[in-house]
């Protein structure tokens, strides 16, 4: 949006979705300022290479909002607001100022010029970033410096709800959002209570993440060593026929295996014949010294 043109309380209305939560919060916003730009907003503590897709499927949805259904089988084209996508990030783990994330990053093929792309920017409202938003825009300013309060409590040792209630005294006393504070109080420490166990939750996903990966390692260990058989069981077939003094063609006829696979298997027993020991040829294969 451009900065200097003044947007008066009347120009804005609000498009936000009902009923869209994440972790049982909201935390998105949709307007029109004078009906020529939608600006779709999400504050997020993280941030993840899927937010251009998240913004993808609320844009769609706040079309169908603003489009009447049947309007779009129109011959005239129909005039729509120009949108414009934006991440207000005020976690711990350090982000730059602001970030370009596109949709078609996520495109298995990759292409010059997507035939449909999604930009986001991210901006990070962190008090300690110091981003010039929080200069221009009062509400954000004290919304991070709020949220820059609570950690503060939280990193002194403080417990989580102790730290949520003497943030929000300390803003009154401030002057930082008092009057949303005193009239929302309870939605705000419902919405501090929710982020703060988000952030928890975070890190059973990571132990889980982590697991699971031990799990992974097992199972491709598993896939390993049946491959591993696989390839014994052919070794021992194809010497069994060596000894019979059959040639790799006739071999990988009469075992449906590729040519070139058993060639190679052919070449290195070759150095052991004729008796061809399937534990001799199977170390030859593997690289290995016998022991």
């Amino acid at each position: 949006m451009k900065a200097h043109v003044e947007i008066k309380p009347e120009d804005v209305v609000f498009e936000t979705l009902d009923g869209v939560l994440y972790m049982a919060r909201k935390n998105d916003l949709a307007f029109t300022v004078r009906k020529k730009i939608l600006v779709i907003g999400e504050h997020q503590s993280s941030v993840n290479e899927n937010m251009p897709l998240r913004g993808a499927i609320y844009y769609g949805r706040t079309m169908e909002k603003l489009v009447p259904s049947r309007a779009i089988y129109r011959k005239k084209r129909i005039s729509i607001p120009t949108p414009e996508f934006y991440i207000f990030y005020n976690g711990k783990e350090p982000q730059p100022l602001e970030q370009i994330l596109s949709l078609s990053d996520s495109y298995l093929e990759k292409t010059d010029n997507p035939m449909l792309e999604l930009k986001v920017k991210v901006i990070n409202v962190n008090l300690s970033a110091g981003h010039p938003i929080l200069k221009k825009c009062r509400p954000l300013y004290e919304y991070s410096r709020f949220m820059w309060q609570v950690r503060e409590y939280l990193d002194n040792g403080e417990d989580r709800d102790a730290a949520i209630r003497q943030a929000m005294e300390d803003c009154v006393r401030q002057g930082i959002m008092t009057d949303y504070i005193q009239k929302h109080g309870s939605e705000v420490r419902n919405m501090l209570f929710t982020e703060f166990n988000l952030d928890d939750a975070k890190e059973v996903w990571e132990e889980e993440a982590r697991e699971e990966g031990r799990i992974q390692g097992k199972a491709e260990g598993r896939a390993e060593g049946r491959a591993e058989g696989k390839e014994e069981k052919l070794a021992e077939q194809i010497c069994r026929k060596l000894r019979r003094q059959k040639n790799p063609e006739t071999i990988a006829e009469e075992l449906e295996e590729e040519l070139p696979l058993v060639q190679d298997i052919c070449r290195k027993a070759a150095a052991f014949a004729p008796d061809y020991d399937v534990r001799e040829v199977m170390q030859a294969l593997r690289g290995t010294v016998l022991p």
